[in-house]
Order: structure tokens, then sequence, then C-alpha cells
């Protein structure tokens, strides 16, 4: 990097679901931050970092700004607020193949609370709309405010446009160094990102409470002797016994299921064949209390 090489932070807002740990993985360029289509999966300021010849980015991945109705719940907007105060760049995103809306517009209007950022808006999920619906998209959110630096449409499955935006926050970012030696994607420790590989694959095809109710713990990870296997064992803990009976699923079925999916991950990560022990345990009303989520990480 030279003389005049540009680094900082950005982070991308909007209502969950929009395609933010989407985008922020394909700017990367490999998964650092867990998807789904259930809202309110991310629930940690997850970074992700861009080396590009021209400087760096850092990506905050955030929860989607969202009413809370539980203690979990305000604690994730709070953590919102402090990285949206903190960072260079803010990203408001909007899916093109939905009608801008009131939620769209309160987070929009937002952000004259954080004046220090620079303001890009992105229209997502180009790949899933038709030509006119991106123009439309794209003329509600020019709309919004006064103060975009840009407004860009763009698709993060097919990659389309990625390269354009991550020139437009380069742009927009201080001049200054790296912040973080090149070849690094992610400052998120293994077992942090094992958790979250867990949580995805129990996330996938639960319905209604159940997804935010689900949190993920690992006990303990270590090589076993004279094998290329890493035991991994990790809890999955839940608010009610009814959840418990959920996860586990008929004679185990679901649980098993959950560890063929996540293993797969968790071995190219870790880059060794793995035994994943699962543990299903109750925790009540986790979300609401304030000794179960300062020991959950909250």
């Amino acid at each position: 990097m030279t003389d005049d090489t540009r680094s900082g932070f950005v982070t991308f807002v909007g209502r969950p679901n929009v395609g933010k740990s989407t985008l922020t993985n394909a700017l990367v360029g490999e998964k650092i931050a867990i998807t789904s289509e259930k809202p309110q999966t991310t629930r940690r300021a997850i970074r992700g970092i861009v080396n590009r010849p021209e400087g760096q980015l850092v990506i905050v991945d955030t929860p989607g700004i969202h009413k809370p109705r539980t203690l979990l719940g305000e604690r994730l907007n709070d953590l919102v607020e402090q990285v949206l105060g903190d960072v260079d760049v803010i990203g408001f995103c909007v899916p093109a193949n939905e009608k801008v809306g009131p939620g769209d517009r309160r987070i929009a209007a937002s952000l004259d609370g954080y004046p220090r950022a620079k303001k890009i808006a992105i229209v997502t999920k180009t790949d899933a709309a038709a030509r006119d619906e991106i123009t439309e998209r794209l003329l509600e959110v020019d709309a919004l405010r006064e103060d975009w630096s840009a407004v860009i449409p763009l698709s993060a499955l097919t990659r389309d446009q990625l390269e354009v935006l991550s020139d437009e926050i380069l742009l927009l970012m201080p001049k200054g160094p790296a912040l973080y030696p090149e070849g690094i994607t992610t400052d998120e420790s293994q077992e942090d990102r094992i958790a979250e590989m867990i949580r995805e694959a129990a996330l996938e095809g639960v319905r209604d409470e159940l997804p935010h109710s689900i949190a993920v713990v690992i006990d303990d990870i270590a090589p076993r002797e004279g094998t290329d296997l890493t035991d991994v064992h990790a809890s999955i803990v839940v608010e009610r016994d009814s959840q418990k009976a959920i996860i586990i699923g008929h004679k185990g079925k679901r649980l098993s299921e959950v560890g063929a999916r996540a293993r797969v991950g968790i071995e190219k990560l870790l880059g060794t064949r793995v035994f994943l022990g699962l543990h299903v345990k109750v925790a009540k009303e986790w979300q609401r209390d304030p000794k179960q989520l300062g020991r959950l990480g909250f």
C-alpha cells in the first residue's frame, strides 16, 4: 500500500433481511457472517476485512435495526448505535424487489444522528428484480435523503457491481495505512466462528419464535491424539423444554442434521476432520435475563 492509501470502517444498515450479511461475505470473499432468512440472525458486531491495492475496508456487520421486545433486542440495538457512531461510512440497504416502506424511511431519517459518517444508498438483490423495479427503487431511495454520496444497485449473489461499491466506499475513507495485517479476513475468533456455524445450521427450518431463542456455547475444542480428527463439543441453548424437543427432533434426527450441516463449514475452517458433539440445554427466558445474557456473551 502506498502513501495515498485509504482505510476505515463501514457498516451496512437496513431492515432485517435486506442482505447485509450476504453483502459483507461477498465483499470479503469468504463467509465470515452467518446468513438466514430469519430476522435478527446477526447478534454481534462482526468485522470483515477487504484488502485492495488502494487501501483497506473494515466492514462491521451488525444486527438489523428493529423494535426490541426483549433485553437481548435492546442490547442489539444499542450495539448498532455504538457502531454507527464510530464508522466512517454507512451503507443504507434496501432490497430491489420490495417497495420502500415506513421502516426504511425511519432508518434513513435516523442517520441524521450520525453526522460524522458519509452515507451511501445501496439497492440490494437486483438479481431478484426486473429492470423497471430496480429503477423505481433507485428513485425511491434517492429521494429519502439529500446527502447520499452515491446510490448503487447491486447483487451480492451474482457479484454484479460489487467492485463499484468497494471503489466508491474506499474513495470516501480517510487517508491512512491499513488497520489490519494483509491476509486477515476477520478478527472473529475460531471459537466464535464455529459457534455461529452451529447456530446457522440450527436456524434452518425452524419457525416462529424459536430462532430468537437459540444461542450456542462452545464447551471444548481439542485435537484427538494420534488422529487427524478435532473434537468439538458445543451446547445449543434454548429457553423452553418444548424448544429443546424441536431442536432434537424425533429420535434425535433433527439434531444430527444440524450437526451434519455445521460440520461441513467447521471442517473447512479448521482444515481437519471433525467430530462434533452437540447437546441441547434449557436456560429459561435467557433473552430477558441480564445474568444469562452475560453468560452467553451479550
